[in-house]
């Protein structure tokens, strides 16, 4: 099944080339570094490496606390950080910088996974929550490279899917040393799907420890006080494709009741950026943009964050964030940053990839699901009448997630013992 897998992935490579070619008109970056896809490189990495996956953004920082503690513990070993997009990409080099190696995870065809194993030889394997490439997980088996899925989510779709290709599913997850699940619920999709009993643990979810350093609270503090002044800010974070429009009619709606209020937009990816600063002002609506560097006057209406990695910032310099992803059928993002931060955190129904994290801030009453426009009009007004109604939720919030926390523990005791199991040639 394997061998047919790899033939249809061969046969799909002209038309995932097209794709990043069409990927690369809006987001330039996606046409970069193609050989890097294929594990061409031209420069010696180096070997022996301790080896992390993360998909993109959110994966990616979810994985640096892990990463860091890693190398306190082992501070003279080398790390591979692959990602699969260009934002995850450039995450990585800006927290990271030259601490650990990055490239681009290879396709998932024997050549390309071949050359990625016979450049960096790595010491072990620890791949982020849902990745599962049967050509990559068979050669980490042949090379007797120690394989680990962390923080691992499976969907019941997802679950039902992988039933449906034991042939393909089967031996793969037969090369896994240990899952280490989010909650019972993924564990028991994994056996399902085929995985051994034995080798999946419930170990929380790594996203709970999330790390915000002081200084970064200090500066969105600052930030506000310099460019938002007595303005009521209200962040939409992490928006997609017909989700601004909602909130710019919401926040006409509501401007009238709150003369000081101000919408900071932060999009969640970089080549939306001119698209949503054309549509606030079709809606008519005066932007600042973040790279101006300009104070927000009382006629600004929007502020757009037309940077990367400053979300956590920005959630600092709010007075209210709705996380966005939630609105639209994407899914929803990670509502546990704006949380930790200390800011009252709205979301919207569609909240699927963070299902169980949505559950438990809702039972802590921590956090307000948003089901409509007329929802998110009634909790806004409810939030900006009451400052001990917001400092209620902020508390309980940094409570939620610090009650949850402890998985990066867990994780890195295991990863530690087998890095010593398994030391550099």
């Amino acid at each position: 099944m394997r061998a047919f897998y790899s033939f249809l992935f061969y046969l799909l490579i002209p038309f995932i080339v097209v794709r990043l070619l069409w990927r690369g008109i809006k987001a330039p970056a996606y046409r970069c570094r193609w050989a890097e896809r294929f594990a061409f490189y031209n420069k010696k990495h180096a070997q022996g490496v301790i080896w992390f996956h993360a998909v993109s953004v959110g994966e990616a920082e979810a994985l640096f606390p892990l990463v860091r503690q890693i190398q306190k513990q082992h501070p003279d070993a080398r790390l591979l950080i692959t990602t699969t997009t260009p934002t995850g990409s450039a995450r990585v080099k800006a927290v990271m910088k030259e601490s650990v190696e990055h490239v681009y995870l290879p396709y998932d065809i024997p050549c390309a996974v071949n050359r990625f194993m016979r450049c960096f030889k790595p010491r072990i394997a620890v791949i982020m929550e849902t990745e599962i490439w049967p050509n990559l997980f068979a050669c980490c088996g042949k090379n007797e490279i120690p394989l680990y899925i962390i923080n691992a989510r499976l969907s019941e779709k997802s679950a039902r899917g992988y039933q449906k290709i034991p042939s393909l599913v089967l031996p793969a997850l037969a090369q896994v040393k240990l899952i280490a699940t989010q909650t019972e619920e993924d564990s028991n999709r994994f056996i399902a799907a085929g995985a051994e009993k034995e080798k999946v643990k419930t170990l929380g979810n790594i996203k709970f420890d999330v790390e915000i350093p002081r200084e970064t609270i200090e500066q969105g503090l600052q930030l506000k006080a310099n460019l938002f002044g007595d303005r009521f800010v209200w962040l939409i974070a992490s928006t997609h494709k017909d989700e601004e429009a909602i909130f710019l009619e919401i926040y006409k709606e509501i401007k009238q009741k709150m003369p000081e209020l101000l919408l900071v937009i932060v999009p969640r990816h970089p080549e939306r950026f001119g698209e949503v600063k054309k549509l606030c002002e079709q809606h008519q609506l005066a932007v600042v943009m973040r790279t101006a560097d300009e104070a927000c006057q009382q006629n600004a209406d929007i502020y757009l964050a037309d940077t990367m990695g400053e979300l956590k910032m920005l959630y600092a310099a709010a007075d209210v964030a709705f996380v966005g992803g939630s609105m639209v059928s994407v899914g929803g993002h990670n509502v546990l940053e704006a949380a930790a931060v200390g800011v009252p955190v709205l979301f919207g129904p569609y909240m699927a990839n963070f299902k169980e994290i949505a559950q438990g801030v809702l039972q802590e009453d921590a956090a307000i699901q948003c089901q409509n426009k007329d929802d998110i009009v009634s909790a806004m007004t409810a939030l900006y009448a009451d400052p001990e109604y917001r400092g209620q939720f902020i508390e309980k919030g940094k409570a939620f997630v610090r009650q949850n926390q402890g998985a990066i523990t867990r994780i890195c005791e295991i990863l530690d013992l087998a890095i010593s199991k398994n030391p550099e040639h």
